[in-house]
């Protein structure tokens, strides 16, 4: 480029400065390069003024080389030098430059620390930006606002709120807390880390506010959940921007407010002065999904469409939710394909999944995580998180071993997802390799880590291993964290321990959750504790304020119906608020079944039926009433129904894992490799536990056969062949774990308990309902769950259970023995430890008079001498025993 004559062109230093500035406003490099060649011609580059101005020039239309080479020719370098050519290489982000050149500055003015520290700030090095403000402050360098706009602004980003209240105390003391930007950041700080007391005080305190105060202010209430207050910050701002509006759409959208939030998008398009960005079309379509309007996400997208928005990032992740969770799963399929969007978050991805997984079709989704590039962590997580939420857990944990193998670390939320495949298929050993990953990652005692570990220990029936792990957390527990094992204590059948721990969460302050009281209440039902878990539900509901749901009511249908209230169980279904679920009436047709109660059972199935009308478990249950009243032809009558109906019976399967395989058993299976050494191993153990005192129950075969038959089917139940097996394929005194998806009948209960002895063996039987231990001939649920029913004669009723008739003399003036009770050696089963518990009944319900310490030896029943105190209340109270229990 030729430079003019004068008058357009001087010599004079003024003139070229002159120019200098006009070039620096155009941007033009190349300019400053024409001028550089003339300086040079002229003889100018003694001017330590011109050559600043034309590296200041240089490095602002990016000719950093230009402007370095410049640089080390300047005989002569002030601090505005070094200063250009630190905010050159600031600005493009080499850090490392920047410093060394920082380092090498004689003497340092404001401008060279603010630089640096705003160099940092811009690439997201806060700490190390706060490092040198810190330095900087040591110095004796006094900071201008710029500076501390900035590192408020990275006090923000880390959360360091102590370093931001020795920022604000700077503030104050340099008279700069009526400074507008200054306030807002010290608003944008406080705001960021949660303290609204204080954000409070800097915004009352402002004298002039501008609409970057207000909005700091309404993102404040916004993060706090205090949708209300934030509204009434947005009414009060007069002149509202586009971060006013974003902060109302995207604050609604993320405390579940989405109708309001699409209110506030559609006000925001009325102001034509205001365009959406990202983050307004990226909340709208997050509402929309969350709604599940797919009309109105059309119109959005409609709008991008038109505008021609850039839709990658956030924006195309929420288009991609939006379709997917409204039922548009190919849409967003054509999508991806057509505009090559590969950088799906999570909640996209998981979107999607779940889209295919409800069409049945989950081959599209794995297809497009195969198509990713390098898939990072959150793509690993997000498609392991899919399988995991639909179901598929053996499929979850192939790709987790996929990405162990080959794709990066896993992260906590990895971990979380795994451990809760871990717990669906019940595998205790895979979950021990997930909890040793998460200990060499460090992630074991994150709470969302932690709180899937006792879940996983807890479904893989180790509550000790869940107890463990709950230990470990004390300093990280959270409301998850007590909730999950309150669930753990109730499933194993320790309903006073759950409720010890809940009573603890209380006292330490923390606020259950309507999941906790459902574990709660839960715990109660496994306990026969009726009273305390009425006590319950009326404190969720008046104390802590939480409206029950179907689940809260389901376990009081059952804490009511296993304890024989049926009539109360059935008056609390059909008072309920809402419409009772197949939960509720399927619990008090079981309670009937077990209380041989035809008449409501048939109510109970009848209104089951109308829900689920092809729900299997209504007609085998109410067939089940009327063979255990011995109404044989009714019971026929219903299963002939059923059939009729094509309505099949759930199969009773039980399975059992040795050595990473499962070995799934049905009744009387003969489809398994090693079937006859099964046989013989269960027959072997049928023959030892009668010897000990067993006698089966043939009342739980519900069909009109002979006893010699029911023996036969009795002996080959699921769960007896799966402990068969066990006992045969792992060594000596090995845990037995045994699922079940049906409910563990009465006879394979007290079978249980005596092979448990024979073998010398725990086993831990997971059915339908709960976890039982057996150990040593007893069981953890104490027997609570086998129900007793009251009789005029001597009668055995399932599990070490005898009734007494009201005529009967069962107490010795000073003692008393098993045998004058009319219970021979045989029938304990000796020898025998344990406890006797007197009971009368109330109103259908055994209620404990006493318990006394027994002890046997092999040939002599146990004798037990009560106390005076005991003998006392014995004697008052001889009219009302009526049965006792062996424990």
């Amino acid at each position: 480029m030729e430079i003019p004559d004068p008058p357009y062109f001087s010599c004079h230093s003024e003139s070229c400065a002159h120019l200098l500035q006009t070039s620096l406003k155009s941007r033009d490099p190349l300019k400053g390069k024409s001028i550089h060649a003339q300086m040079v011609k002229l003889g100018l580059t003694f001017s330590v003024y011109l050559m600043n101005n034309l590296m200041n020039l240089y490095a602002k239309t990016g000719s950093l080389l230009d402007a370095h080479d410049l640089f080390n020719e300047m005989p002569v370098k002030t601090t505005f030098s070094w200063n250009t050519i630190l905010s050159g290489y600031a600005k493009q982000g080499k850090l490392e430059k920047a410093h060394q050149v920082f380092d090498l500055i004689p003497v340092r003015d404001s401008v060279s620390w603010t630089t640096i520290i705003v160099g940092y700030n811009q690439m997201g090095r806060f700490e190390d930006a706060i490092k040198i403000f810190v330095d900087m402050v040591k110095d004796k360098v006094l900071p201008t606002q710029f500076t501390l706009t900035n590192v408020l602004a990275s006090c923000a980003a880390t959360g360091s709120r102590g370093i931001g209240k020795k920022v604000h105390s700077f503030v104050v003391k340099l008279g700069l807390h009526a400074c507008v930007p200054v306030a807002n950041s010290l608003l944008n700080m406080y705001a960021k880390t949660g303290d609204l007391k204080m954000a409070k005080v800097v915004f009352d305190r402002m004298k002039l506010r501008n609409t970057s105060s207000w909005n700091a202010m309404i993102s404040l209430h916004m993060n706090c959940g205090r949708v209300d207050l934030a509204l009434a910050q947005f009414e009060l701002l007069s002149e509202r921007d586009i971060v006013s509006w974003n902060s109302m759409i995207a604050g609604c959208n993320q405390h579940g407010f989405d109708n309001e939030a699409l209110q506030f998008f559609s006000s925001m398009l009325k102001d034509t002065s205001l365009k959406p960005d990202r983050f307004s079309l990226a909340s709208a379509l997050s509402a929309c999904a969350s709604l599940e309007k797919l009309s109105l996400g059309k119109q959005i997208h409609g709008y991008i469409v038109r505008t021609m928005f850039d839709a990658s990032g956030a924006v195309g992740n929420a288009l991609i939710s939006m379709y997917a969770k409204s039922g548009g799963v190919e849409i967003a399929r054509r999508i991806i394909e057509q505009s090559g969007i590969s950088d799906l978050d999570v909640i996209a991805f998981t979107a999607l999944l779940d889209g295919y997984v409800k069409l049945g079709d989950i081959t599209p989704a794995r297809q497009i995580f195969n198509s990713l590039k390098d898939p990072d962590v959150v793509a690993w997580t997000a498609m392991i998180v899919g399988f995991v939420q639909n179901g598929l857990n053996n499929d979850a944990i192939e790709v987790f071993k996929t990405m162990v193998s080959e794709g990066p670390r896993p992260n906590s939320f990895t971990l979380a997802a795994m451990l809760s495949a871990s717990s669906s298929v019940t595998s205790l050993n895979h979950g021990k390799q997930i909890h040793a990953s998460a200990i060499r990652s460090g992630e074991a005692l994150s709470p969302s880590v932690g709180n899937a570990l006792t879940t996983m220990y807890a479904k893989a029936g180790s509550i000790n291993g869940a107890r463990k792990v709950f230990n470990l957390l004390r300093q990280n527990r959270d409301t998850v964290s007590w909730t999950s094992m309150i669930m753990a204590l109730a499933q194993h059948g320790l309903g006073e321990e759950a409720i010890e721990l809940f009573e603890q969460m209380l006292a330490l302050g923390i606020k259950p959750d309507h999941i906790t009281y459902v574990g709660v209440l839960s715990a109660c039902t496994h306990g026969g504790l009726v009273e305390q878990g009425r006590s319950y539900f009326d404190l969720m509901k008046n104390a802590h304020k939480i409206d029950p749901t179907l689940s809260h009511y389901a376990c009081m249908v059952d804490l009511f119906g296993r304890a024989g209230l049926l009539q109360e169980a059935y008056k609390f279904v059909e008072n309920m608020p809402m419409e009772p679920d197949v939960i509720a009436w399927g619990s008090l047709l079981s309670s009937c079944k077990v209380y041989k109660n035809v008449d409501l059972a048939k109510v109970a199935a009848e209104r089951l039926l109308l829900i689920e009308p092809n729900n299997s478990g209504a007609y085998s249950a109410l067939a089940n009433v009327y063979s255990s009243c011995g109404k044989w032809d009714d019971a026929a009558k219903i299963r002939k129904l059923m059939k009729a109906r094509g309505v099949k019976k759930e199969q009773g399967l039980s399975w059992v894992q040795i050595q990473n395989k499962t070995h799934v058993f049905g009744v009387e299976d003969g489809l398994h490799p090693q079937k006859d050494e099964i046989y013989k191993m269960m027959d072997k153990i049928w023959k030892e536990i009668k010897k000990m005192g067993f006698a089966p129950d043939t009342e739980s075969v519900l069909h009109d056969l002979g006893v010699e038959v029911k023996d036969q089917i009795l002996r080959y139940h699921s769960e007896k062949l799966a402990i068969a097996f066990g006992i045969i394929s792992t060594p000596e005194n090995t845990t037995l774990r045994i699922m079940k998806n049906l409910r563990v009948c009465n006879d394979c209960h007290n079978a249980i308990k005596f092979i448990s002895k024979l073998v010398d063996r725990e086993i831990i039987v997971r059915d339908a309902t709960r976890f039982h231990h057996f150990k040593d001939g007893s069981c953890s649920c104490k027997d609570y769950w086998i129900y007793y029913e009251k009789t005029d004669s001597w009668h055995r009723r399932k599990s070490q259970l005898w009734l007494i008739p009201h005529s009967s003399t069962f107490l010795v003036r000073h003692k008393f023995t098993m045998a004058s009770a009319g219970l021979s050696s045989s029938e304990m089963g000796l020898p025998y430890s344990g406890k006797l518990r007197l009971f009368f009944l109330e109103a259908g319900l055994p209620v404990l008079l006493c318990s006394v310490a027994l002890t046997s030896t092999a040939t002599s029943a146990p004798q037990a001498v009560p106390t005076t105190h005991e003998l006392a209340r014995f004697a008052s109270s001889t009219s009302k025993i009526e049965g006792y229990i062996l424990v």
